[in-house]
């Protein structure tokens, strides 16, 4: 299928909403050395300076399906662009500590909103054809972020540096965040929305915009599926015959931060200063990081049909478990430093081809369509809250033994082997209906 002008706009939008997913998730990570000193942060007030945009975050992804039903992806996902310029404008300009955490707050709400925006609108809106690639896209954009992310803050502080150099790290994300904002102008509605809305030959016209080869045809799956999801509405997500997808959903999304693979993120810099390294230098190791977790996401993509999702949790399991537990040796030794970097990068390796491939692919997998969008909001909701709890305890528990949330961490995935191994149904090769069948929710 020939790509036409309005379907690479709307492929733009994809890149640029899951660029600035990456990018303002990543970007604390190279201003918590200044941020210490200016604001006079203790660990625990680092913990909540970098956490709270992850409770933003909660808040944003479950406020944002309702604002997206009432008003549209395409309006919604435009109100995201305003939060996102609001608080790149707002933390750059930061008078003090807790307007940090105001415009901190802003940030999440629309990491979280665009996070579940981004990939539904241009699901909605794309043909067939190139739905998968077209969402695959904006998974890539989020690697991509926070690599970008990771090499503006060493660009900045090794060009502008100075007292002011948190400010220009915050405020590079004006620039994504404009181009987002003026994205969404040439854009048009999604047909499942307008169709949601009884606007049917408006939803006809965007199918045939988008270069849809049968539009008609399409628009009828779109009828069909839109009253199916009116009829299955009532259909509870908590009852007993679905106690295993949720265990799954709820558990793949706890292990998937339990793994430590945020707080290692996020703190990055400041956990190669604990080992001795330079601000400077623990900025430019960060950005070998970013690398590692752009090129073997990428490599997982192409191999998570291959060799399946249990056995990549299960490769996983295995490699991020050795290397975190050499980096608490590390620690604990206060020895073998320069091994700090490749330990690292190996556990980005193998978190990236596995938990960092598999948790949404098998998330969607394992419930049926009639609780599918409740089940994604479960197993999303425990990813985000794990994700905050242990982003801000992260510098309490360092500052008292850096080698001991290492050590939890490698802890947790051993605990993950043996869980995936004797639970986790391998779900390559198997349709969702024969899938639904084998975890008994016929």
């Amino acid at each position: 299928m020939r790509l036409n002008a309005l379907l690479v706009r709307s492929t733009l939008v994809g890149a640029l909403g899951g660029l600035l997913f990456g990018f303002d998730t990543i970007v604390i990570s190279g201003t918590t050395e200044q941020l210490t000193d200016i604001f006079h942060l203790t660990a625990g007030t680092l913990g909540l300076t970098v956490s709270i945009a992850l409770w933003g975050t909660v808040i944003g992804a479950i406020g944002a399906g309702p604002l997206g039903q009432k008003i549209g992806g395409r309006e919604a996902l435009r109100v995201m662009a305003v939060l996102y310029l609001l608080s790149a404008l707002g933390c750059a300009l930061a008078w003090n500590w807790p307007s940090l955490l105001v415009f901190r707050l802003i940030s999440g709400l629309g990491i979280g909103g665009s996070s579940v925006l981004g990939p539904v609108y241009l699901a909605e809106l794309a043909p067939a054809r190139l739905r998968g690639r077209l969402v695959g896209l904006f998974q890539v954009n989020i690697v991509a972020g926070i690599l970008l992310g990771y090499a503006s803050n060493y660009a900045v502080a090794s060009w502008i540096g100075g007292p002011n150099a948190w400010r220009w790290q915050f405020g590079v994300a004006i620039v994504p965040a404009l181009l987002f904002a003026l994205f969404l102008i040439g854009v048009p509605r999604s047909s499942r929305w307008l169709v949601t809305q009884n606007r049917i030959d408006e939803a006809r016209r965007v199918l045939q915009m988008m270069g849809t080869p049968n539009s008609e045809a399409e628009l009828k799956e779109i009828v069909d599926s839109i009253h199916l999801e009116h009829a299955q509405r009532s259909e509870p997500l908590f009852q007993h015959k679905y106690r295993l997808p949720i265990f799954l959903a709820v558990s793949i999304g706890m292990f998937n931060q339990l793994s430590g693979i945020n707080a290692i993120l996020y703190y990055a810099p400041r956990i190669f200063h604990y080992a001795g390294f330079t601000s400077l230098s623990g900025d430019k190791q960060a950005v070998l990081l970013g690398a590692m977790n752009f090129c073997a996401t990428l490599l997982a993509m192409s191999v998570i049909d291959k060799l399946g999702r249990k056995s990549l949790l299960l490769i996983g399991s295995v490699g991020t478990a050795v290397c975190l537990a050499g980096v608490a040796a590390i620690f604990h030794s206060n020895s073998h430093q320069s091994d700090l970097i490749w330990l690292l990068v190996g556990f980005i390796f193998f978190f990236s081809i596995s938990q960092g491939a598999v948790i949404w692919v098998y998330i969607s997998e394992v419930f049926p369509t009639r609780v599918r969008s409740k089940g994604q909001a479960l197993g999303s909701s425990s990813h985000w809250i794990m994700n905050a709890l242990i982003s801000g305890l992260f510098p309490w528990v360092a500052r008292h033994s850096t080698a001991a949330p290492f050590a939890f961490f490698s802890t947790m995935m051993v605990l993950q082997f043996v869980v995936v191994l004797l639970f986790y149904p391998e779900t390559k090769g198997v349709s969702l209906e024969q899938l639904q069948h084998k975890l008994g929710i016929d």
